[in-house]
C-alpha cells in the first residue's frame, strides 16, 4: 500500500509534470504521429480523439497546473459530532486507494485522469487502447520522471500493457487491490468491463444528447446551439437528436434553415416520418435509431407535440448524459429541467459545456451517467470516499 503523500509533494509532482510536458512537447507530438499513421480503423471519432497537437498539449499542461493550484480534497471534515459520552466524531474525505481507468484512444486522459487521481491521493492504473500505446508510454515515462524527482514511488502511476484476454483476467482476478474502475469509451468497452469487473465500476456512459426547440424558442439561439453541439462529433457531449415543437411559429422555414446550415457543415440530416416527408430527407429506419449515439457527422430531426412529450421522449431514448431546452419561457424551462433524467440539463446553452473544465472542476476523470456516487463530470473533489474518525479516552458502549 502506498502511504499518502503530502499535499506539497503531490502539487510539486504535478507542476514538474506540467514543465516536462512543455519540455517534451515536440517529442510527444512526433510519437503521436506514429500512432496516427499506424491506426488502420475506420472509426473517425476514435481517430479524432487519438490526435495530439499543440493545442492538445496546451490543454494537458493547463489541466495539470490547475490541479496543482486546487485545495487538497483529502481529509476535509464533512460532518462532526460530540457524543454525550465525550467522544469526538468526525467524518472526513479519504482516498479510494487504487483506481483503474480503462480507456480508448485519448492520450490526454493519460495526463488528466492520472493527475486527478494522484492529486486526490489515489494510485492510478492506466489501461489505454493499443491504438495510442506509443503516446501513452511516453506520457507515463514523464509521470515517472516527475515522481522520481520528488522522491515518490513510480507505482503511483502505473500503465497496464495488457491485451484483451489479460485485461479480462485482471478484471476478474486482480493481481493487486483495486478499489474503483472507470471505463471510458464506447458501449462495447463499458459492457465488457461491467461483465467482468469484481469491484465497483463508475460508468462513463454514452451521449446521444437531445435538443428540444420549444414553441417559444429564440430561433437564432436554437440554430447556434445545435450547430455547436455537432462541432466535435467525437465528444460524448455532442448533439445527436433535435426535437422541434409542432406548434413552433414559422416551423417549416426554421427546419429548412436548420437543414441548410447542418448540410453546409457536412452533417448528414435524417428525419422522423413527419420531417422527412415535409423536407425530402432520408427517414430513420426505425425507432431504434433514437437510441443510437452516432459519434459521426449525422443528426436526426423530429417533431414533437409538447414539452411533456419531449421529456418523455428524452427519458426513453437518451443516454442520460445531457439535454437542452431552447425557450424564452422560464416556467417551461423549469418543468423541462426538473423532469428530464440526464446528468446535465441546459436552458438556452450548448451540451458541449458538459465537461469538467467548463463546469468549474478544472478537469475530469470521466463523465458519469451513473447516479452513484457521482453524476456528470467526475472532478478532483469527487474521486474520494469518506472515513469516520472517532476520538475517545476509554469509552465503551453500554
Amino acid at each position: 500500500m502506498n502511504t499518502l503523500l503530502s499535499i506539497e509533494t503531490r502539487n510539486a509532482v504535478l507542476l514538474t509534470m506540467a514543465a516536462l510536458l512543455e519540455q517534451e512537447r515536440n517529442t510527444i507530438i512526433s510519437i503521436n504521429k506514429k500512432d496516427l499513421e499506424a491506426y488502420k480503423g475506420d472509426d473517425i471519432s476514435m481517430f479524432d480523439r487519438l490526435k495530439v497537437d499543440d493545442s492538445k498539449v496546451d490543454e494537458m499542461i493547463k489541466a495539470t497546473k490547475h490541479l496543482a493550484s486546487k485545495d487538497d480534497p483529502v481529509g476535509l471534515i464533512r460532518f462532526s459530532f460530540k457524543h454525550e459520552n465525550g467522544m469526538q466524531v468526525y467524518n472526513k474525505t479519504a482516498s479510494f486507494g487504487t483506481v483503474l481507468i480503462i480507456y480508448e484512444s485519448r492520450p490526454d486522459v493519460t495526463v488528466e485522469a492520472a493527475g486527478i487521481a494522484f492529486k486526490s491521493g489515489n494510485k492510478i492504473l492506466l489501461k489505454g487502447g493499443k491504438e495510442s500505446l506509443n503516446s501513452n508510454l511516453k506520457i507515463v515515462e514523464l509521470w515517472h520522471q516527475a515522481l522520481k524527482q520528488h522522491n515518490a514511488a513510480t507505482n503511483w502511476v502505473e500503465y497496464l500493457q495488457f491485451n484483451r484476454t489479460e485485461t479480462q483476467s485482471f478484471l476478474e482476478k486482480p493481481t493487486q487491490k483495486v478499489d474503483l474502475i472507470v471505463p471510458r469509451g464506447g458501449e462495447k468497452l463499458i459492457a465488457f468491463v461491467k461483465e467482468h469487473a469484481t469491484c465497483p465500476v463508475i460508468i462513463s456512459g454514452r451521449g446521444n444528447n437531445f435538443v428540444y426547440v420549444s414553441k417559444e424558442a429564440d430561433l437564432d439561439i436554437a440554430i447556434a446551439i445545435i450547430l455547436n453541439g455537432k462541432s466535435k462529433i467525437s465528444a460524448c457531449n455532442a448533439v445527436d437528436k433535435v426535437l422541434i415543437d409542432e406548434k413552433l411559429p414559422n416551423k417549416n422555414e426554421f427546419i429548412s434553415t436548420l437543414i441548410s446550415k447542418l448540410t453546409e457543415a457536412k452533417i448528414q440530416v435524417l428525419g422522423d416520418e413527419t420531417v422527412s416527408k415535409s423536407h425530402q430527407l432520408e427517414q430513420i429506419s426505425s425507432n431504434q435509431v433514437w437510441y443510437e449515439e452516432f459519434l459521426d457527422y449525422k443528426i436526426v430531426i423530429g417533431e414533437i407535440e409538447s414539452n411533456s412529450a419531449a421529456i418523455t421522449m428524452i427519458n426513453t431514448y437518451s443516454g442520460g448524459h445531457s439535454s437542452v431546452i431552447i425557450t424564452k419561457n422560464e416556467s417551461e424551462a423549469k418543468l423541462f429541467m426538473e423532469n428530464v433524467d440526464t446528468a446535465a440539463v441546459y436552458h438556452n446553452a450548448s451540451t458541449r459545456f458538459t465537461d469538467g473544465g467548463q463546469l468549474g472542476l478544472g478537469g475530469e476523470l470521466a463523465i458519469s451517467t451513473d447516479k452513484l456516487h457521482q453524476r456528470g463530470p467526475i472532478g478532483l473533489q469527487h474521486l474520494v470516499t469518506n472515513k469516520w474518525y472517532v476520538h475517545g479516552n476509554g469509552q465503551v458502549r453500554s
